[in-house]
């Protein structure tokens, strides 16, 4: 039986569940039209989940077929997975935010061998062992996996402008850091239970009630430019904490209300893990090695090998933050580089 919650004011959540992951489901959010019902994101792509969403959307008066249009906060399997499938059944219009678009063509046009070099690539440059790195160079390429085909968006979210709903006003906010493309929606009507603040926001991964959203690298086999997400992040996090909506709807989790509170968490956890690791750099350490020594949910040992990927690329997007501050640089010569606070 799916899981729906009524918010109020034409909106609901459906709660699709995600095979396999402690984070249990999405919450895909139905929003009402004039032209009919819109989602904020879809779920993972796997039949149980298909099927959890067409039940949610019965129990919501509509179905798959009625969707008029699916806006989508970042390009993630888990929030973007289903895109095509409802498409399919509906004709509906799909948008996205231009990097987080452009990620899926990459992800289209890409074959899944070159990932995998990419990858071993990046693995060996961050200074990862080589028992970490060899299961990958025996690894034989799939073009099945969930992911490596998702829908093409054919509608660009533009940042600062309304989204196209009939009846509506759903204002797109660019928070990046968790993808390059992540998108807030800020929905700029009373809310039905008269809180005050500024409207609801759905949020996405972007703020989360009681989770640290994970801080990416999403990079370009073929471009050399160096990004900042985890800066890229801060600074979203402060535009929506100045916001100050009435509620929060997160696609994980609960509905909350006090976004700047959450906002002012957040800020000071990534202080104070910055201030960490500039005590783990007291000696030249790669970023996998930093990764080890880093605090996360659980002991490096018990973490699974694909979350370790993870992790290395969250300490490295830490790293960067803490070289364009000046607090960290890169030891000149090093191979694989390593990074030492500076003085």
């Amino acid at each position: 039986m799916a899981q729906v919650y009524d918010h109020g004011g034409g909106v609901r959540s459906v709660q699709v569940p995600i095979p396999d992951n402690p984070l249990g489901h999405t919450l895909v959010y139905v929003v009402d039209t004039d032209r009919g019902p819109v989602l904020i994101d879809t779920g993972w792509d796997d039949p149980a989940s298909w099927d959890t969403l067409a039940d949610g959307l019965t129990a919501c008066g509509t179905s798959p077929a009625e969707i008029h249009g699916v806006v989508i906060t970042h390009h993630h399997p888990d929030h973007h997975g289903l895109s095509g499938r409802v498409r399919e059944a509906s004709g509906a219009w799909i948008a996205m935010h231009a990097a987080d678009t452009a990620l899926v063509r990459r992800a289209r046009s890409t074959g899944p061998g070159r990932w995998i070099s990419y990858l071993t690539d990046k693995l060996t440059a961050v200074g990862a062992p080589e028992e970490h790195i060899a299961p990958l160079r025996t690894a034989r390429p799939r073009s099945d996996l969930p992911g490596l085909s998702p829908a093409l968006p054919d509608r660009e979210i533009v940042p600062g402008e309304l989204v196209d709903l009939p009846g509506r006003r759903l204002r797109a906010i660019w928070t990046p850091g968790h993808t390059p493309g992540h998108v807030c929606l800020h929905l700029e009507e009373d809310h039905p239970s008269q809180r005050p603040g500024h409207g609801r926001l759905f949020s996405g991964d972007h703020l989360l009630p009681e989770i640290t959203p994970h801080i990416g690298l999403y990079e370009d086999p073929d471009d050399a430019t160096v990004t900042d997400p985890l800066g890229d992040y801060l600074d979203s996090l402060e535009r929506v904490g100045r916001l100050s909506p009435a509620e929060v709807l997160p696609a994980h989790q609960h509905a909350f209300t006090d976004a700047p509170a959450r906002v002012s968490e957040l800020l000071a956890h990534h202080e104070h893990r910055l201030t960490g690791l500039l005590t783990l750099l007291t000696d030249p350490l790669t970023p996998w090695q930093l990764a080890v020594r880093m605090e996360w949910n659980r002991p490096w040992s018990h973490i699974p090998y694909g979350s370790r990927n993870i992790a290395v690329s969250e300490a490295e997007a830490h790293l960067r933050r803490l070289v364009k501050l000046g607090r960290a640089e890169a030891v000149a010569g090093t191979d694989p580089v390593t990074y030492v606070a500076t003085s």
